[in-house]
């Protein structure tokens, strides 16, 4: 049998982290011997813990997650223009002993936009929140090519200063547009996962507007259940995180596996 690579996600919290799971099923799929751990890392000890876990000459690749995204942009390596200008990494891979850094959350996220037939160019999107989970999709929405985007936030001079660092972007802004009609609703807030969630008054929406909750859960997130009494077109994050999940796995192996059976597995953990 061929050696073990080794993989793994890094964060904190991680206990809820379905990428083992994601990653376990590719394995199979590509027939690669590899073993994928969770690492509950806290952000004073990361560096070095990236240094062991590279130690490993079987180690090939690492995703981050919260709230470890900033850091991994400023370890030695080689970054991506995208994962530059987000200042977050999600992916590390280790390619003749020096590493690579990269950002496949926005990549993910278009590709499942694609995949659920929603289209971007010359719409009107509304993005709730101005974390990382939003910043780590902006970029590929602003070159997109949407009509606008408008982002609230509850501390508004955090969007202020997401808008800023777009400030070429004309279609940016961080202000809500009761004149127009939103095609498109992205929530980022962890409401998307505890407690009730509240909208925003003032929404111009319709049954025609898509909904699309950054958090998912094998269960209706509350944006997601206050969203269906809106629209049939309701979606959380399960498809952005198994389409980053195979941007990452293709930036390790070469090769794209197959999400087709991902979906069903995943859904068949909560019967």
């Amino acid at each position: 049998m061929p050696n073990k690579y080794k993989l793994g996600v890094a964060g904190n919290p991680i206990e809820h982290s379905l990428s083992p799971f994601i990653h376990s099923r590719f394995a199979k799929q590509e027939k690669i011997n590899l073993s994928y751990m969770p690492y509950r890392v806290e952000p004073d000890n990361f560096n070095e813990f990236i240094v062991d876990f590279f130690s490993d000459p079987l180690a090939r690749g690492l995703n981050i997650t919260l709230p470890l995204k900033n850091l991994a942009a400023q370890i030695a390596g080689n970054i991506s223009k995208e994962a530059k200008h987000l200042q977050a990494v999600n992916t590390i891979t280790k390619i003749d002993g020096a590493l690579s850094l990269d950002s496949t959350d926005g990549v993910g996220f278009m590709e499942d936009l694609r995949s659920k037939k929603i289209d971007i160019i010359g719409k009107n999107i509304l993005i709730l929140g101005a974390g990382a989970a939003v910043q780590s999709i902006l970029y590929k929405l602003v070159t997109g090519n949407p009509n606008t985007i408008s982002i609230l936030n509850r501390s508004q001079d955090k969007a202020e200063t997401l808008v800023e660092k777009y400030v070429e972007y004309t279609s940016l802004g961080s202000c809500l547009k009761e004149d127009i009609h939103y095609d498109l609703i992205i929530n980022g807030t962890s409401a998307g996962l505890t407690g009730e969630f509240i909208a925003p008054e003032g929404i111009n929406l319709s049954n025609s507007t898509c909904f699309y909750d950054l958090n998912y859960s094998l269960e209706s997130t509350p944006f997601c259940s206050w969203a269906k009494e809106h629209s049939s077109q309701v979606f959380d994050g399960i498809g952005m995180l198994i389409y980053q999940a195979a941007q990452s796995f293709k930036l390790w192996f070469g090769e794209a596996p197959s999400t087709e059976y991902i979906f069903q597995d995943i859904q068949n953990l909560n019967k």
